[in-house]
C-alpha cells in the first residue's frame, strides 16, 4: 500500500480536493466521482460525502491501495 502525507495549513480540506492534491485523481470532479463510487474510506469508515471536511490527524484510504495521512502545517 502506498502511503502519502499531505500537510494542510487550514482547519480542514474537502475530501475531493484532498484526493486531487495528493495526486490520486487529476481534478476535483474526478475526486467527486471516486468518492461516489464507494471506494474511499475515512478513518476506516466508507465515505460518500464528496466534500467531507478532512482535518489533520485523519486518514483516508482509497480502494485499499493508497493511504493519505493529513497533518497540520508547522506554524
Amino acid at each position: 500500500m502506498q502511503t502519502l502525507e499531505v500537510e494542510i495549513n487550514t482547519e480542514y480540506i474537502p475530501l475531493n480536493d484532498l484526493l486531487k492534491i495528493a495526486g490520486v485523481v487529476d481534478s476535483g470532479g474526478a475526486g467527486k466521482a471516486l468518492v461516489a463510487s464507494g471506494v474511499v474510506m475515512v478513518d476506516g469508515v466508507q465515505e460518500l460525502r464528496k466534500t467531507n471536511k478532512i482535518r489533520p490527524g485523519m486518514a483516508v484510504n482509497v480502494d485499499g491501495q493508497v493511504l493519505i495521512k493529513v497533518t497540520a502545517a508547522a506554524e
